[in-house]
């Protein structure tokens, strides 16, 4: 009998055992997942300004030059044409093509792609539904998603890493894509809001 126990009972406790650890690390693994992608978040703020344009001259950046970015080639790309030029999409950035390389850029505002960047999520204001993905505002138009700006009063929950601070008339704020943000509180959580847009002169 202790033989039969342990030649068949234990080794199919210890099977059952791990089927049920890896199925429970599998579940918790499959509802994060889910949790990341279809995060929405839904505001309404009575606001008559749609956007507040701020003039890039007066703007002071913490840093008074930024690292530029730029690659060899560009593999698996996108060509998106805008008002007569060609500019590139791919691994979920946006370039430009000067002296043989490809130079990271913000995205124009008309930009259009067919697919959103993975991990984007969706935010309702107003009347608005904007798909945000690595700090660029999307709405979806005609089976594609075209790049936009935001009206004044969006709350992000995180901008991504390379954003910047920067000073206009003393004031401190947050610019990532020529989008200005203000640190606020919403329910106690830490939130950036959509202030104004700086317009390149």
């Amino acid at each position: 009998m202790k033989t039969f126990i342990k030649a068949y009972i234990l080794p199919a406790l210890f099977l059952l055992a791990l089927t049920t650890q890896v199925s429970a690390q599998v579940t918790r693994r499959n509802s994060k997942e889910k949790t990341v992608k279809t995060t929405t978040t839904k505001r309404t703020v009575a606001n008559n300004n749609k956007t507040r344009r701020v003039s890039s001259t007066k703007v002071t950046y913490r840093k008074p030059t930024r690292k530029v970015v730029s690659v060899r080639s560009l593999p698996k790309r996108t060509v998106i044409t805008h008002r007569g030029q060609n500019y590139y999409y791919a691994n979920n950035k946006y370039y430009m093509q000067s002296r043989g390389r490809y130079i990271v850029i913000a995205p124009k505002v008309g930009f259009r792609i067919k697919v959103l960047p993975p991990n984007y999520r969706r935010v309702i204001f107003n009347t608005a539904n904007y798909y945000v993905a690595q700090g660029v505002f999307y709405v979806e138009i005609n089976n594609e998603y075209e790049v936009v700006d935001p009206e004044v009063g969006t709350v992000v929950y995180e901008l991504p890493e390379d954003y910047e601070k920067v000073t206009i008339d003393g004031q401190t704020y947050y610019e990532y894509s020529n989008i200005l943000y203000e640190k606020v509180q919403v329910d106690g959580t830490r939130a950036y809001e959509v202030v104004g847009i700086i317009d390149m002169e």
